[in-house]
């Protein structure tokens, strides 16, 4: 059976622990690694190719109506590479939706900035003693520039908390064997 996500803080010790003070939204949600031999941005692959069909309804709709609105049209989080190995991604590359700001083996930074907010997501792997199983911690702040941001926000806010535990799920997934 597939752990369930639980709703929890910044790890103390990432990256994106930092950021959190100050910021307009934040949340994370932790899960013990179903497969703890994959990176922090292997979890974030592994989770983001098994993306639930109705998130990528909702990241379709989203990104018809910002599109109204002039904002960018991000794709859908399942929307990797073919083919790219986990090894050949650098900072400034499109992972899905997002762009690779960070890269090491315990936490990747990724995110988006635009004019009415900036975005940065962490996945943060804790090592557990005795051989328990990693856990993955998944963190999202949110800082907003001006009203179009605030508004967005409004509905994005709600729809996140559904939609992060929901795509980390799959972190907490064993490998089929």
């Amino acid at each position: 059976m597939t752990p369930t996500p639980q709703e929890t803080t910044a790890p103390s010790n990432s990256l994106i622990a930092k950021l959190v003070p100050g910021s307009d939204f934040h949340d994370a949600w932790a899960v013990p690694a179903g497969d703890a031999g994959l990176t922090a941005l292997g979890q974030f692959l592994k989770a983001a190719g098994q993306t639930p069909r109705w998130v990528s309804a909702c990241m379709s709709l989203r990104n018809r109506v910002v599109s109204l609105f002039g904002l960018k049209n991000l794709g859908g989080l399942e929307n990797l590479p073919r083919g790219k190995a986990e090894a050949d991604y650098r900072p400034g590359d499109r992972v899905g939706i997002f762009t690779l700001f960070e890269n090491t083996p315990g936490e990747v930074l990724l995110g988006d900035r635009d004019k009415h907010l900036d975005v940065t997501l962490s996945v943060h792997v804790t090592p557990q003693p005795a051989g328990g199983a990693s856990l993955i911690t998944l963190t999202t702040v949110v800082r907003v520039h001006n009203l179009l941001g605030r508004v967005y926000m409004l509905p994005v806010t709600p729809m996140h908390r559904l939609i992060a535990p929901t795509v980390l799920r799959a972190v907490g997934q064993v490998p089929s064997i």
